[in-house]
């Protein structure tokens, strides 16, 4: 019997900071009270809203990443992991036609939808305008003829008058329908910080706030109409690789409060080359678990020095599987934890593994962001020399200089840079600042699994 194609929409903003994330989790949640499965997908490299939409929907979001992962994957993506799905609801990332530059669409929201066949509902934060809004719409419909604008959703309206202005104006100009006008109700508004939306892994979203999102939905948006714009996915080039039948490895994923950042997808591939995964807690539990290998993904370290540095005997559990010669692999926030201290955003300082002999520091805050190719100058443990694989950094974090006697095993370099050394190595631990999107190359997962079956012995 022939799958049926799950049916799928992209909602776009405007700009960044539109509500484009309220209005996604308003949505998934008021869908999900209607008895529907809803399946969310988030366009970029994005860690966080992913994590809200796994709260809402229940269920993992997955990144599209036009850059990162190219076309086939984010179709193939969408077409594994919204089967047996309702909705496919994708949220974009910053402004509809944003990406990796100012002249290409590449890794854009407008890039996702049109591969993906899906119409776009546009986002706008309506508060200081009426009629002009729809001069915005219009503008986005007529960018890209290909592109198909087919409905808009607008945030922070002052009222009932102001919607009809709105919708009015909409209705005489441009050919997208307007499925809402959500109140601006600073109760739904969801807290922020200096990388972003608060984690879900902090609470944020609440029973009563998920509550308020769904009925402000519900009220103000026409979920039938916003549903019967949905379009089938394209079906997949190929099925998903299962897992094996018993694991070949036994990894252990830093996974609390202070460490989250993971793609799904990353996890899924570490299961697929045959690694059983367990969860353990730098900020609580006394160390690792019995395991062949750590993974120790992105998060905020800096908000939970004092705890990471009085958890003595995680850090020394740490410390002691890099001496047996345990493959570590650290990103961003791992690194941050790998480090000999790191010294917060008030300037306290907190001794973390000491690993790897840098401090890192949250002062002067330095915010780094991009895409970043990845091209192994030497074997690793995620793999031989001439591996390429993409990612980003996002972090506001800096090292000291590392010394050079530490190895770089990398060449980093983001589009139209310079290209620069990295991926330090320290025996069998490997820490860089880059995330990883092994979508764009699965073999690293692979790499790392056979790193730790071989180190069991």
């Amino acid at each position: 019997m022939t799958a049926i194609a799950p049916r799928v929409l992209v909602l776009a903003g405007t700009a960044s900071s539109v509500g484009k994330t309220t209005v996604t989790l308003g949505l998934i949640e008021a869908l999900r009270r209607r008895g529907l499965v809803v399946q969310p997908f988030k366009v970029g490299p994005d860690f966080i809203d992913a994590g809200l939409h796994a709260i809402a929907a229940g269920r993992p979001s997955y990144s599209l990443d036009g850059w990162m992962c190219g076309r086939q994957h984010v179709i193939d993506t969408v077409a594994s992991r919204g089967a047996g799905a309702d909705l496919c609801v994708v949220e974009g990332v910053m402004g509809c036609f944003d990406g990796v530059d100012g002249v290409s669409e590449d890794g854009s929201t407008a890039q996702v939808a049109k591969w993906l066949g899906a119409p776009v509902i546009l986002v706008v934060d309506a508060r200081a305008q009426s009629r002009s809004a729809a001069a915005t719409v219009l503008g986005f419909e007529r960018f890209d003829p290909d592109l198909d604008v087919a409905g808009v959703i607008f945030n922070r309206v002052g009222g009932d008058l102001h919607a009809q202005w709105l919708t009015e104006a909409v209705a005489r100009t441009c050919r997208a329908r307007v499925l809402g006008a959500l109140r601006g109700e600073d109760a739904i508004a969801l807290p922020e910080r200096h990388l972003g939306l608060v984690t879900g892994a902090e609470g944020v979203l609440t029973d009563e706030r998920r509550g308020r999102l769904a009925e402000a939905c519900a009220r103000f948006v026409d979920l039938d109409a916003l549903r019967a714009l949905a379009r089938p996915a394209a079906p997949a080039a190929a099925p998903r690789r299962p897992a094996p039948a018993r694991p070949r490895a036994r990894i252990a994923v830093a996974r609390d409060a202070a460490f989250q950042f993971y793609y799904p997808e990353n996890l899924d591939f570490l299961r697929e080359a045959g690694a059983e995964l367990v969860f353990w807690s730098p900020l609580d539990d006394p160390g690792p678990p019995d395991v062949d290998g750590l993974y120790l993904g992105g998060g905020y370290p800096e908000l939970h020095g004092p705890r990471l540095a009085a958890n003595r005997a995680g850090r020394d559990g740490v410390r002691k599987m890099a001496e047996a010669g345990r493959p570590i692999y650290a990103e961003c926030g791992g690194l941050m934890y790998l480090a000999d201290a790191l010294e917060d955003l008030e300037g306290l300082r907190h001794e973390m593994v000491g690993l790897l002999p840098t401090t890192v520091r949250m002062r002067p805050r330095r915010l780094t962001l991009g895409y970043t190719e990845v091209r192994f100058a030497e074997r690793s443990i995620l793999g031989p020399a001439g591996t390429t694989v993409r990612g980003h950094e996002f972090h506001y974090s800096t090292s000291d200089p590392v010394p050079d006697s530490v190895d770089r095993t990398w060449r980093l370099q983001r589009p139209g840079g310079a290209v620069r050394a990295e991926g330090y190595r320290l025996g069998s631990v490997l820490a860089t600042y880059v995330h990883l999107h092994w979508g764009s190359n699965p073999a690293p997962a692979t790499g790392f699994v056979d790193a730790c079956r071989s180190a069991r012995g």
